[in-house]
């Protein structure tokens, strides 16, 4: 039996000891109590503010990563921080989405980074549980990795086409099924209400626009799961290292959102990034599907697949550097530039 067949078949090999993971798990909802605590009074955010939780939440997981490097290997190392890049790139893509959506809804500043965590939330129960499916489908299928690899390629594949079409990142409240149906369930007030997501109005309990807009954002948390759980199985089979290099990339966005506002307009050729890296990953796990078969197929080193997703990265920044050098946007334009 190869080492693919049995790894397919069988429990998977994983540094996630019973302790390690209560541990992670405790240190991530620490973190997302504190997030929430920082938010409890609705503020703008000061980009000195922001700045500083964007440098401890860079700073916490690459401090993790030389944790992992030099207690299990040069090996796992590579393949967390691989990792790690992969899904913060792809949590970069998803701050489109919100930005959109809070543009869309019309959420008030104050309220922004309260509807951010929110979605942080979610997306990390998400990923969780996305983890968790991925880890059995890896158990009991042994055609998984050819399955990711399809649903990867399949995602390159969109994402190209929508960014040559020029509808990435569109946003219609108004078509949303998750918004049409809570509207048909219960009512909804026109004014935000602070941070509070129900009203009593008129005797009976009524939903404000906060809810609308948390329910859009957890239900675009579902699409994301599918893109990226997938992506980071790609880069190392290890659940205990997924739900890590999820859980860095997530928890950063709040203060990364406000950070990049103004720039994210910039970065008009991500998504032909993304859809390479993805592609990249789904031939990657295609190719480790098949040479669990036929043992002549090569594989794609890690360490190969960190240097390809640097090497897009770089360029994909660079090109939309250049090809918007002569804008100027404010925050009010971002969203208008970016559609």
């Amino acid at each position: 039996m190869t080492e693919l067949s049995y790894l397919s078949a069988g429990p998977l090999s994983s540094v996630g000891t019973p302790t390690l993971w209560a541990v992670t798990i405790a240190g991530v909802l620490a973190l997302l109590v504190l997030d929430f605590l920082v938010t409890r009074r609705p503020h703008e955010v000061s980009i000195k503010e922001a700045l500083g939780w964007s440098a401890f939440y860079v700073a916490l997981p690459l401090a993790f990563g030389a944790w992992v490097w030099s207690r299990y290997g040069s090996e796992l190392g590579v393949q967390y921080l691989t990792g790690y890049l992969v899904e913060k790139s792809l949590s970069v893509d998803n701050l489109f989405v919100f930005m959109l959506l809070l543009a869309a809804f019309a959420v008030p500043a104050v309220l922004a980074q309260r509807v951010l965590l929110y979605g942080i939330a979610g997306a990390l129960v998400l990923r969780a549980v996305f983890i968790a499916l991925g880890a059995a489908a890896l158990q009991t299928l042994d055609f998984a990795f050819l399955l990711f690899a399809v649903i990867l390629i399949a995602t390159a594949v969109k994402l190209l086409r929508d960014a040559l079409s020029g509808h990435e990142q569109e946003v219609d409240i108004n078509t949303m099924r998750s918004v049409k149906l809570l509207r048909k369930v219960m009512p909804v007030v026109d004014e935000y209400q602070g941070p509070k997501l129900t009203v009593r109005q008129d005797g009976r309990r009524a939903l404000t626009p906060l809810a609308l807009v948390v329910v859009a954002v957890l239900a675009t948390d579902v699409v994301f799961a599918v893109d990226s759980v997938p992506a980071v199985y790609g880069i190392t089979e290890d659940p205990y290292l997924v739900f890590a290099t999820n859980a860095f990339a997530l928890l950063g966005l709040r203060a990364l959102y406000f950070v990049l506002h103004a720039a994210l307009s910039r970065l008009v050729h991500l998504s032909y990034g993304l859809a390479i890296i993805l592609a990249f990953i789904g031939v990657k796990l295609g190719l480790h599907w098949a040479h669990g078969i036929w043992a002549g197929v090569p594989q794609i080193p890690t360490l190969a697949s960190l240097g390809v997703i640097i090497g897009v990265l770089v360029v994909v920044t660079l090109t939309s550097l250049r090809a918007t050098r002569n804008r100027q946007p404010g925050s009010a334009d971002v969203v208008a530039e970016r559609q």
